[in-house]
Parts: structure tokens; C-alpha cells; sequence
């Protein structure tokens, strides 16, 4: 297996194994095992982000993943065991193969007007909503940096508690 078959399955399902926009964390991290906190700022607040290699994920207060992406703009891509067989693979995908990927799996996409804008491009997979999102370098072609469905909105059962009144 390679990155871009990670990507094409995650064009075509919205999810990749267990990960999965509003799957139960405990699940995920059973299958996958623990993940680190990437700490932004000062406070630990909700949600939370955590990485599982380069899968980023962002889990809500109720323990439901609300946000996956997977970065792809590093050298070396590394994926959680549990995830894929390969757990390394060469980073920067360019737009040419990613597009012929998705082109030979039979996924559909369109552009992405959204996040296509400067020095980036964007598609997205019509049949999950994945988005893709290149950085074009000045004189080269598009790379992928970093590939994931929309955010999963839902009413949260944790933040409504917090917020009651006694």
C-alpha cells in the first residue's frame, strides 16, 4: 500500500479504518492505540487536538472525533499501526498523481473554490466531501499538504451539561 491509496480510500469512504468523523475516541484509540496532545497555547481546552503520527484528529468533550486531517507535507508521512501495513511513506503527493489516483479509483472530484486562492489550490471528493489542499511553490507544481472531510458539527451532549444551571 501507498500514501495515495491512504488517500484515495480516504477520498471514497470520508474515513480511514476507525477514524472517522463523529467515531467514539475510545474506539479509535482501542484499534489504534494512544495518540499524542498537540498543545496549542497555554490552556487545555475542548476540543482537544491529538496526532496519531500524521493523522491529525480533533476530539470534542464528548469523546467524538470532530475534525481529521491527515498531513501530507512533511518528508516522510508516518500512519498509525493498526491503520495501514506501511506505516512510512514519502511525503509531498503532487496534484498530477493525487488527481490520477483518485482518476483511477474512479473517485470524482471538482475544484474547491473555498480554499483556491494565492499560492493554493483545493478539490474535493464529491462522493465524501474530503477536501484536498496543495501549496503551489513559486515555478513548480502543486503539492499536497494536507487532505480531510468538513468538521463534523453536532450538538454536544458534554457542552450542553456544562452549561446548565443547577
Amino acid at each position: 500500500m501507498e500514501l495515495l491509496d491512504v488517500l484515495t480510500e480516504l477520498a471514497r469512504s470520508g474515513q480511514l479504518g476507525p477514524v472517522a468523523n463523529g467515531a467514539d475516541w475510545n474506539a479509535v484509540t482501542e484499534a489504534l492505540g494512544e495518540p499524542f496532545e498537540v498543545v496549542v497555547g497555554k490552556r487545555r481546552s475542548w476540543p482537544r487536538l491529538l496526532a496519531l503520527g500524521d493523522l491529525e484528529l480533533s476530539v470534542c468533550r464528548c469523546q467524538r472525533i470532530i475534525l481529521i486531517c491527515l498531513q501530507t507535507w512533511r518528508d516522510v508521512v508516518e500512519l498509525p499501526a493498526g491503520l495501514v501495513a506501511e506505516q512510512r511513506f514519502p511525503g509531498h503527493p503532487t496534484y498530477a498523481d493525487v488527481i490520477a489516483a483518485l482518476d483511477h479509483a474512479g473517485c470524482a472530484w471538482q475544484p474547491y473554490p473555498p480554499l483556491t486562492f494565492d499560492d493554493q489550490c483545493a478539490i474535493q471528493a464529491i462522493s465524501s466531501g474530503v477536501v484536498f489542499v496543495f501549496e503551489i511553490p513559486e515555478g513548480e507544481d502543486p503539492i499536497l499538504n494536507i487532505a480531510g472531510p468538513q468538521p463534523h458539527r453536532h450538538d454536544c451532549p458534554a457542552a450542553a451539561e456544562t452549561h446548565a444551571t443547577p
